[in-house]
């Protein structure tokens, strides 16, 4: 009986404490925390961190399927970042807008090297590997800085950041009317359009505000005589234009006048022309009968002239022949002019 009695408690004790010690291990168990990630998230209020030191950023959404292939490798990559000496982060563009903005983001996954304050875009892919020979080899001295305006800690991004952040509000605003509120899409357009008049109203009144604040107007005094100065220098004006139009319309006038004058004189000249013509035509039939009465005279004597010479020639020695030659030619050409004279006033 004993021995048939201790049996059960045996098992029934060593079952007791099975099930005590999976009720203790249970609760050790789930409260164990999850592995720690060490991506260190990056805000708009700490993304300054990177301006010190060499980091890697990561870009990315989490609707994007590239972007979550590339989680684990990022992740890997993030654990040896202490034997890299290099610091990882990581960039949720739809709640950082601002940032994504700043670092001038248009693809995802995008990544960033940044050494310094000095940051440069890496293209390659989002292998560990990749990434590991990336910094041990420096390959990131090859690739052209982000410099100037393309910076993002100048002046430009920052401007692009606000206006990244205003649209990534906007749109959050815009989810709320239509998902949320269930307010239809158009409804939320004319909401916005509505505002968008109202604040460039707002802004101009605040400008023209601005504007009279730091106008100073001019005394009374002043005003009158730099009216009065104003008027004087019109009239001053008004008369030399008059004066100058004046002595336009004189030297026009004196234009017409002498060029009347000429024009008379050149009719005067024309018409004594035309009377020594009259005059001449008046006398030329007696001088052409003249003409022909001289004509067989001046024949005759150019004969006897002929005769003459020929035995003059034979006497004189042979250097003189060349002389009276000349002159029976100047004899001969006087006669040729006259004829010609007399023919032509002839008819």
């Amino acid at each position: 009986m004993a021995g048939g009695l201790c049996g059960p408690l045996l098992t029934a004790l060593l079952a007791a404490c099975v099930t005590a010690a999976a009720s203790e291990a249970g609760p050790k168990q789930a409260v164990m925390p999850e592995e720690q990630s060490l991506v260190l998230p990056m805000t708009a209020s700490n993304w300054t961190l990177v301006m010190e030191g060499e980091w890697m950023l990561k870009f990315y959404a989490p609707w994007c399927p590239s972007c979550q292939q590339t989680d684990s490798e990022w992740e890997t990559f993030a654990k040896n970042g202490e034997i890299l000496h290099i610091s990882v982060g990581k960039v949720d563009v739809i709640q950082e807008p601002g940032l994504s903005g700043r670092f001038f983001v248009t693809t995802l996954p995008a990544f960033f090297h940044a050494k310094d304050g000095i940051f440069r875009r890496y293209r390659g892919p989002g292998i560990y590997e990749d990434l590991q020979n990336y910094i041990l080899e420096k390959k990131w001295q090859s690739v052209e800085p982000l410099t100037g305006w393309k910076s993002p800690a100048s002046l430009t991004m920052s401007g692009m950041a606000g206006l990244f952040s205003i649209s990534g509000k906007i749109w959050h605003l815009h989810n709320y009317f239509t998902v949320t509120l269930g307010i239809p899409a158009w409804c939320s357009y004319v909401f916005f359009v509505i505002a968008t008049l109202i604040f460039g109203l707002l802004m101009g009144l605040i400008l023209v505000v601005i504007s009279e604040c730091f106008y100073v107007p001019l005394p009374r005094h002043l005003s009158e005589r730099s009216e009065q100065s104003q008027r004087s220098e019109e009239s001053v004006r008004a008369e030399h234009l008059q004066d100058a139009e004046e002595e336009k319309d004189d030297s026009n006038e004196e234009e017409i006048k002498d060029s009347l004058v000429d024009d008379e004189e050149e009719k005067e000249d024309f018409g004594d022309e035309d009377e020594a013509e009259e005059e001449e035509e008046e006398d030329s039939p007696a001088a052409g009968v003249d003409e022909e009465r001289s004509d067989p005279q001046d024949q005759g004597s150019l004969r006897e002239t002929q005769k003459e010479v020929e035995p003059d020639e034979t006497e004189e020695d042979a250097p003189e022949q060349p002389r009276r030659s000349a002159d029976t030619e100047m004899v001969e050409d006087t006669l040729r002019q006259r004829k010609s004279q007399h023919a032509d006033k002839g008819p």
